[in-house]
């Protein structure tokens, strides 16, 4: 009967052993300074958190990204790929790639004009990187981030969006109402869609790529452009708030992000401090419930798997229950807030997934 006892434990192990080698790791990555260059939320470099652990602290991968003085610059934006196994962090100056496998960092690029949010091809190739509010988008090799191309809407280049079918890339100015549409084989434009009623600001757009949801200057809420026709479709507003100053960005909503069912929009309030969730299974999208942060959220998106939503103030919110969770805290407890944060997924200790910083809608068509 002992024998028998312990062949059973010993195969116990054995499949327990086999199942953790294979289990699938969910982690979040925090670039910071992620707020401007306010070192009081979180400090400077990678935080990463275990998703799978109530998004507890893991550790903070160092890097540079610094002015002459040393003080560490703004994060601008952050995004990842598995099939690269890499990280990529800008700052106001700077490109910076890290491998996600050793936490090294293997190269540092300065770019003439300066860097803004940039955005990965789905297949990890090239990156389109924004240079600093002015004319021209470059194309880089992600592999070493060497120039490869420019693309000159001279729109005042700040937000970009590769999409998922790898076909396009999206392309918003502060100086324009329209979003840029990119042929990335031709790396040419290929279509304007709008005007939309102001500058566009932070933007997102659906699975199919035929919708794209964008906020705007002096608007709390956003508008939607159909992006076969080029035309804009809506004007939705937010209701039953006041309007008011922000501290940062100088439009009240400054962060949109679709749900990966595509079923929710999410639009960031900043005089109010908070989330507005919007029902998107109707035309136009109708205001459901609002949600109170700690501080001025400037951006939202969400976990591969929907059941998170990620506020830039670092609340952890539940998306079915609407209810924040969590607010994320560094090694030495200070709030961690940023705008540049990105989920990866290891299994065997190997990239197998990213998410991205803007909140894409994943439904297949």
């Amino acid at each position: 009967m002992r024998a028998c006892l312990a062949a059973i434990l010993m195969l116990c192990c054995v499949s327990v052993g086999h199942a953790d080698e294979n289990e699938l790791h969910r982690y979040l990555y925090v670039a910071t300074p992620g707020i401007r260059d306010y070192l009081e939320f979180g400090g400077h470099g990678v935080i990463v958190f275990d998703i799978d652990d109530g998004h507890r602290f893991v550790r903070r991968i160092p890097f540079d990204g610094r002015r002459q003085d040393g003080r560490p610059l703004n994060v601008k934006g952050v995004c990842a790929n598995a099939m690269t196994q890499r990280l990529y962090v800008s700052t106001l100056e700077h490109l910076i790639c890290i491998d996600l496998v050793t936490d090294k960092v293997l190269w540092q690029n300065s770019y003439e004009g300066g860097c803004d949010r940039m955005s990965i091809a789905p297949n990890g190739s090239e990156i389109y990187l924004p240079t600093l509010e002015k004319d021209h988008w470059k194309v880089v090799d992600a592999k070493d981030g060497r120039e490869l191309a420019r693309i000159t809407p001279d729109s005042g280049s700040h937000n970009t969006i590769y999409g998922l079918s790898g076909k396009f890339a999206y392309l918003a100015g502060l100086r324009s109402p329209n979003l840029a549409v990119v042929d990335t084989v031709s790396r040419e434009i290929v279509k304007q869609v709008g005007p939309f009623a102001n500058s566009i600001r932070p933007f997102t757009v659906n699975r199919s790529e035929t919708r794209c949801y964008v906020n705007i200057n002096e608007l709390l809420g956003f508008e939607i452009g159909d992006i076969v026709s080029g035309q804009k479709l809506a004007r939705v507003e937010v209701a039953g708030v006041p309007h008011g100053p922000v501290k940062r960005h100088g439009c009240p909503s400054h962060g949109i992000g679709l749900t990966p069912d595509e079923r929710e929009v999410w639009v960031t309030d900043g005089h109010n401090q908070m989330l507005h969730v919007f029902d998107n299974t109707t035309m136009p999208p109708q205001q459901r419930t609002s949600i109170k942060l700690r501080e001025q959220p400037g951006w939202v998106t969400f976990s591969l798997d929907g059941k998170f939503a990620y506020a830039s103030t670092g609340e952890v919110i539940d998306t079915a229950t609407k209810q924040i969770l969590v607010g994320l805290s560094d090694e030495q407890g200070r709030e961690v807030h940023s705008e540049k944060v990105v989920e990866v997924q290891f299994q065997n200790d190997r990239v197998v997934a990213t998410g991205d910083q803007f909140g894409l809608g994943r439904r297949l068509p």
